[in-house]
């Protein structure tokens, strides 16, 4: 059974034409749509490897998420619906999210959406990804890659956090 919706909205896009990069999460968690920024919360990854990895020259906080643009990179979600859980999605709202981010993305023309976490990418593409990386097919003119989730539900992988961020960083720079 599926818990009542809360009515938290959802977070803006943060998204420009022509960026490097965009990350796809699969929808706001409560803690990130109550601080009302992407990746909210002492416990999420994200912002620690977005600098290990090179892509930001120094360590950002939450707070500064609408910075990144400055760096090329950009983020949205696949569904706007904040949840405890992405089970917790009421129904239909995958199907629209599809919809919507591939005319996001097709609209905004990033060199790569990198799909935070292998679920997000299942959840777009109805099948899972060919691992970690890069993926076929493209989005529109935008290439495809495919990190493990930051998401703090899932310690135990920040190995291949570092490596598939490291990969992204690497295709990242090749672009120049």
């Amino acid at each position: 059974m599926r818990p009542p919706l809360n009515d938290l909205p959802g977070l803006p896009d943060i998204l420009l034409p022509n960026l490097k990069l965009v990350f796809v999460g699969y929808n706001p968690s409560l803690p990130a749509a109550r601080a009302g920024h992407y990746y909210a919360g002492p416990q999420n990854h994200f912002y620690r490897l977005l600098h290990e990895c090179g892509l930001v020259p120094a360590l950002l906080s939450y707070h500064e998420d609408a910075s990144l643009p400055r760096h090329g990179i950009g983020l949205t979600d696949l569904c706007p619906t904040p949840t405890a859980q992405a089970a917790h999605l009421p129904a239909g709202a995958l199907q629209a999210g599809r919809e919507r981010l591939t005319a996001k993305i097709e609209r905004f023309r990033p060199a790569i959406v990198c799909f935070n976490g292998l679920g997000v990418y299942r959840a777009h593409f109805g099948h899972p990804p060919a691992g970690t990386g890069p993926q076929q097919p493209a989005i529109g003119i935008s290439r495809v890659f495919v990190v493990p989730s930051t998401s703090p539900a899932n310690n135990g992988l920040m190995r291949e956090r570092e490596q598939a961020f490291a990969a992204l960083a690497a295709l990242v720079q090749s672009l120049g």
